[in-house]
């Protein structure tokens, strides 16, 4: 990727151009960035701090224990998440996210570089910096293409907001805590506890 490319990458609030997943494929680049609607975003300014692996690798593992042998399956990033509008050409595609975490029930969307189409449940962990990009353009994009459920982490608070699509709008939950179990709608039976997720 020549020099000018990376700074794109660099400077996510600005408009530098319209980009596709051909386009992004072909990036070579040291720190994750994703295209949503053709325009670079960031992934984040560093690696995750501690606490958020630590929160991503314990829901990651609840979730791959509890779907052995089922036909869901549970992704953590990087993993490219391919949003098609026209059609599933390289080309033809301008929005590709990597969720921290993601579960998929349809195994005819997943391939070779990924997923292509909205999954079941995507939950994001908030690290500073990020959490604009967070709240208000990944909200309204996973609203857009359906995904069911979209888990919103706050590891500093110890809490979590699950938004739940009904008839192409997400409402939320009231924020949960320590002390509570919380379960998925669209993964019937999943729960976790958060005491223990939010444990140190």
């Amino acid at each position: 990727m020549q020099s000018e490319d990376k700074n794109i990458a660099k400077e996510p609030d600005v408009e530098y151009g319209f980009y596709s997943y051909r386009d992004y494929l072909t990036w070579n680049m040291d720190e994750m960035v994703e295209l949503i609607k053709g325009k670079v975003f960031k992934k984040a300014a560093a690696a995750p701090n501690r606490l958020h692996q630590r929160l991503s690798i314990h829901l990651a593992s609840e979730f791959f224990q509890f779907l052995k042998g089922k036909t869901c399956e549970v992704y953590e990033a990087p993993f490219d998440v391919r949003f098609p509008t026209k059609s599933n050409k390289n080309e033809e595609i301008f929005t590709v996210v990597q969720p921290d975490i993601c579960v998929i029930c349809d195994p005819k969307k997943l391939d070779a570089a990924g997923c292509l189409g909205a999954p079941d449940l995507i939950a994001e962990i908030l690290s500073p910096g990020n959490n604009q990009k967070e709240l208000k353009i990944k909200y309204e994009l996973y609203e857009e293409v359906g995904v069911l459920e979209y888990w919103i982490i706050y590891p500093t608070e110890q809490s979590l907001i699950i938004h739940s699509l009904v008839s192409g709008k997400y409402h939320p939950s009231r924020p949960y805590t320590i002390g509570d179990t919380v379960e998925s709608k669209c993964i019937q039976g999943f729960q976790i506890d958060l005491t223990e997720l939010f444990s140190e």
